[in-house]
């Protein structure tokens, strides 16, 4: 599996049902690359099959974390891409201040999130960064 291929599963983690045009503008590639990776993937066995999660299926990470990032120069768009593409990036932020974009992080253990923090930062672009963990999250009321 190369760069491509990880980044496309990441997707589909996310939403296994993208239509392929999502899928195709997420990834930077056309419609036919994406549907030619998700048959490739499906048949050497790496995407085993699609399912339905309900809501008691779905867990958050018990260890998560916000990584705010400094970039340099233009790379931005490829950081994207790559942070993106990382299964244990749960979102991606651009901002204005100090920091340039600011990355959701949920792992199941502190070594796994110090693993997933020291390939960030090993990202060319990445000059400086802050990690913060959560340790707890209220969620507003919507009216």
């Amino acid at each position: 599996m190369d760069d491509l291929d990880q980044r496309l599963i990441a997707l589909l983690k996310r939403d296994g049902r993208a239509s392929l045009s999502e899928l195709a503008s997420d990834l930077g590639v056309t419609r036919t690359t994406v549907r030619a990776r998700m048959a490739k993937l499906t048949q050497e066995g790496e995407i085993a099959g699609y399912t339905v999660l309900t809501r008691s299926d779905v867990a958050a990470s018990p260890v998560r974390g916000l990584m705010m990032l400094g970039i340099e120069g233009r790379g931005t768009e490829k950081i994207l891409q790559r942070l993106t593409g990382m299964p244990e990036v749960t979102g991606v932020h651009t901002t204005n201040g100090t920091w340039d974009l600011i990355a959701e992080i949920g792992t199941d253990t502190l070594e796994a999130l110090d693993k997933v923090l020291f390939a960030i930062r090993r990202i060319d672009g990445i000059t400086r960064s802050e990690t913060n963990l959560l340790l707890s999250t209220r969620r507003a009321v919507r009216r």
